[in-house]
């Protein structure tokens, strides 16, 4: 069950993943809640995933670390700081990647802001979420679950802007809410690794 975001009041319900993810209910106006997780190595590169061809949205697209949701749980629908969406980004960066628990703990990932966005997939599936920033710089182990992710790879700035560029041009397929953020905050908060405090902005939702 994910967490749907009730229009109008500060409310949160659950809701199941399919029902949040079809376009007639998004055309509604369903709107749920999940995070990004962007993970930078100590070279300053970012680790990028490129997602399952049996991924109901977006298969194949290139993405940023880990994308997915929090779900209507006690554990991860608990507001204070964010903490039960970094409990959450702490689960499926263990289930995608398989990232042991214990070297990305809720603690070191730092929560900047938040993104609204909505993006057709194809005909029946989409997406239109608060997207919860969520940053962390450290080496971890890597050992991608098949099913959830084709490839990964760690890139620099330069490379991203190459991969980017091969978007643009139909050679490879990007998601949107990456290129969303690839395209507006990615790169300053990049430059900005060792000073992310002074981005955290917890109250404003940026609309996309």
């Amino acid at each position: 069950m994910c967490i749907l975001k009730m229009r109008m009041t500060r409310r949160l319900e659950p809701i199941p993943k399919k029902t949040c993810h079809l376009n007639v209910n998004i055309d509604k106006g369903l709107l749920h809640r999940a995070f990004s997780v962007f993970l930078f190595n100590t070279e300053n590169k970012l680790l990028l995933q490129q997602r399952s061809d049996a991924k109901i949205t977006f298969p194949g697209c290139f993405t940023n670390t880990c994308c997915s949701h929090p779900l209507s749980t006690p554990l991860e629908t608990e507001e204070q700081d964010a903490i039960g969406v970094r409990r959450a980004a702490q689960r499926r960066m263990k289930a995608e990647l398989g990232i042991p628990i214990e070297q990305v703990t809720p603690d070191e990932l730092r929560y900047l802001t938040r993104i609204h966005y909505k993006a057709q997939s194809d005909g029946i599936w989409g997406e239109h979420e608060i997207d919860y920033i969520l940053f962390v710089q450290k080496d971890v182990t890597v050992d991608p679950d098949s099913n959830e992710i084709q490839s990964h790879c760690y890139v620099s700035k330069e490379e991203l802007t190459q991969l980017l560029e091969k978007a643009k041009r139909g050679e490879v397929k990007i998601t949107p809410w990456f290129q969303l953020i690839a395209d507006t905050f990615l790169y300053k908060w990049w430059d900005n690794l060792e000073n992310l405090k002074s981005f955290e902005d917890h109250d404003k939702i940026h609309r996309m």
